[in-house]
């Protein structure tokens, strides 16, 4: 692409960092930018969608799967895309942020996948988003390798022994305000996209891979359309053939449990299947119907994946998934292991539930917990890539069984509001110093973990069954804890950031929106 041609550049609103040059490039900012020109004008419509959607929900209109797509949901015929190279077994899948220590770690693993999290495990500081493309680069051209200050060496092994990468760009609500394109910031998921696939997508398909994705936060079809419009004109831009990009969709949000195989009918010819996200389900839930006394919460603790209403939840997933020829990929294991035995035995059952009901394979967040699951995987799959012929047709979900959350509907334990207000605060420090996923009590916690937290105190709050007096002296009891123990703590922001969003009368959707604006955006004097 000549320099003349480069009509469309986006607009760097950030000071320069080293090697940054390499990523801001003329041909892929106007990369970026084409896609900012094409699609942002769509993207504003849908989160309008969304609010009218929570509005409805909220006045009491009933949510169930849709009637004007049952066509889809009857039509037997349709499948997605067979599973492309280094996606047909995915038996464990472990996910980070995008940075060279971990990526190093995590490549080695032993994990058939590294989901690189640009999203719920990185906090999106400008130095982290381009850092974070710089380490893809690195690692697909194998030059990560590095040696720290104190002679530990982070070396990759064999490349037929490493984890495929796929990359999780940040949701639709977010922007990247560091980039500006027509008067106004990109979305932060065509940035994280739009990078990594100028840079790396052709190099992953010489590998023998190609450019896969995670897709978070989706709450509807028409999310899920818009993503392969993207996919398409992408391929078209940097002459890929269509349907060489492959996108995994986390199903999140309980509006998006609804509208399962739309969601892959939509994508179905770049669609790797469907994910558990299970964490940000019951953030989604509370979001959604947290004004419903019904579907009061107790102490997360207390709200495992047995649970009817999430049994309901995670089997129509692997039904809809092998009923289309699609993985379906379990939730999260954020053990930490070597604390706690008894923690390891449950992640051990968790992954022996997950692979018995169906799952193709399942998330862990740390390299220690993955001879667990790889060794339950293996004992249900054998020498079988995956179970996608298993097409439970003995499972039958209705919109009642997602919704039946009141069964284990109750009020939270001291212990377990202590820690609510702990683990948001706590994260909200890491967050603010540029870390996006932290170890706290034995287990990696992450926005989707700190976005469940505070949206249960606002929901214990809204319902009284935690006073007011209570959570503000936790509050004050916790800041002190952190000052003591980190006397780097911006104490003053934390205290804001979770008064905006845990105790005003108004639930926001997300703390990161806001707080990303408020505290992390920096712009010096623009430049081209």
């Amino acid at each position: 692409m000549s320099t003349s041609a480069l009509t469309h550049r986006a607009r760097v609103l950030a000071a320069p960092g080293e090697r940054h040059d390499e990523i801001l490039t003329p041909a892929a900012l106007d990369f970026v930018g084409r896609l900012a020109a094409a699609f942002g004008e769509r993207r504003p419509g849908l989160l309008k969608e969304r609010r009218r959607q929570a509005i409805r929900l909220a006045a009491g209109s009933p949510l169930d799967f849709p009637m004007v797509t049952s066509a889809v949901r009857a039509d037997p015929e349709w499948c997605v895309a067979p599973p492309p190279p280094g996606l047909a077994d995915r038996r464990v899948e472990i996910t980070g942020p995008p940075n060279r220590r971990i990526a190093v770690n995590a490549l080695n693993s032993g994990a058939r996948v590294w989901m690189a999290d640009f999203a719920d495990a990185t906090s999106p500081t400008w130095g982290n988003i381009i850092g974070g493309q710089l380490c893809l680069l690195d690692a697909v051209e194998r030059r990560i390798d590095f040696t720290t200050p104190e002679g530990r060496e982070y070396r990759l092994g064999a490349p037929d022994r490493l984890a495929t990468i796929v990359v999780r760009p940040r949701g639709w609500h977010l922007t990247e305000e560091h980039l500006e394109f027509d008067g106004g910031p990109v979305p932060a998921a065509l940035v994280d996209f739009g990078l990594y696939f100028f840079h790396c997508a052709q190099r992953q398909i010489d590998a023998g891979a190609g450019p896969y994705f995670y897709l978070p936060k989706l709450e509807n079809r028409y999310e899920a359309r818009l993503w392969n419009d993207v996919f398409v004109l992408a391929q078209e831009l940097l002459g890929i053939p269509r349907g060489t990009v492959r996108a995994t969709v986390l199903i999140e949000t309980i509006t998006a449990a609804f509208e399962m195989e739309e969601i892959l009918h939509e994508l179905r010819e770049h669609s790797a299947g469907l994910n558990a996200g299970r964490w940000d389900y019951l953030f989604s839930l509370v979001k959604t119907f947290g004004h419903r006394s019904d579907f009061l919460l107790p102490d997360r603790s207390k709200v495992t994946m047995t649970a009817p209403f999430l049994r309901a939840y995670t089997e129509l997933l692997v039904r809809t998934c092998h009923r289309r020829g699609a993985h379906a990929i379990g939730g999260m294991a954020a053990n930490l292991p070597g604390r706690d035995p008894a923690a390891l035995a449950e992640v051990r059952l968790d992954k022996e539930r997950e692979a018995e009901a169906g799952f193709d394979g399942s998330w862990v967040s740390h390299p220690g917990l993955v001879p667990v699951c790889r060794e339950v995987f293996d004992g249900v799959l054998g020498h079988r890539p995956h179970q996608i012929a298993r097409n439970r047709d003995d499972v039958e979900v209705s919109a009642a069984d997602l919704l039946s959350v009141g069964r284990i509907a109750g009020p939270p334990t001291p212990e377990g509001v202590r820690t609510a207000v702990a683990v948001a605060l706590r994260y909200l420090d890491a967050w603010l110093h540029g870390r996006g996923a932290v170890e706290l009590d034995g287990l990696m916690e992450d926005t989707a973990t700190a976005e469940l937290a505070r949206v249960q105190i606002w929901q214990w709050l809204r319902h009284r069954v935690v006073d007011r007096e209570t959570v503000l002296r936790l509050l004050d009891d916790e800041l002190t804890a952190l000052g003591a123990e980190h006397p780097w703590a911006k104490l003053d922001e934390i205290r804001a950031i979770f008064e905006r969003t845990a105790l005003q009368p108004e639930l926001p959707l997300f703390f990161t929106a806001d707080a990303y604006t408020r505290h992390l955006v920096r712009h010096p004097e623009a430049r081209s």
